[in-house]
């Protein structure tokens, strides 16, 4: 989607060979739409662009307001990314990493303790279920669980037509 909004702005917009102009430029021009002239930004976006209708309703019915369990992503490179959740008193069999329907749930079921009489209960140890929306050209590489970091490493596909080849 942004590639898109990027190109179009690109094409309407001054092309710069500095790339910090070139960002300056893009995000300038996407910073006049604001909530008022929202409608024109998906119009443009709906008329300019195929087979984006999926995406934007997945995006834009997502209502999640979740921060259990805490979690960083990190981008390592331009096709590959990391996503880290803490996981503390979790084992790893009462761990479900799983994808459907282009998104990456993670769900973790915790037995209650019955008879516990805490004097203070600071760890969230409760269960859950946590997703996030995958695009349809990232995958996920590998699943690993170790000293209650959960962690997941995505990556992007890149078609072979695509790839860098290099002749000499």
């Amino acid at each position: 989607m942004v590639s898109v909004i990027i190109s179009s702005v690109r094409r309407k917009g001054t092309q710069n060979t500095n790339s910090l102009s070139k960002g300056a430029t893009i995000m300038g021009t996407l910073a006049r739409y604001h909530s008022a002239n929202l409608p024109d930004l998906l119009d443009k976006i709906t008329k300019n662009s195929i087979g984006m209708d999926e995406y934007l309703n997945r995006f834009w019915n997502e209502t999640q307001q979740v921060n259990y369990p805490p979690y960083n992503l990190i981008h390592v490179n331009n096709v590959e990314s990391r996503l880290e959740i803490a996981l503390a008193g979790f084992k790893k069999k009462e761990v479900k990493v799983y994808t459907e329907y282009g998104k990456l749930t993670v769900e973790g079921k915790k037995e209650e303790k019955e008879n516990v009489n805490y004097s203070h209960q600071g760890l969230a140890q409760r269960s859950f279920v946590r997703s996030w929306s995958l695009s349809d050209d990232v995958e996920v590489k590998d699943v690993s669980f170790a000293d209650g970091l959960l962690t997941v490493s995505l990556g992007k596909i890149v078609p072979e037509h695509h790839a860098r080849k290099e002749y000499l």
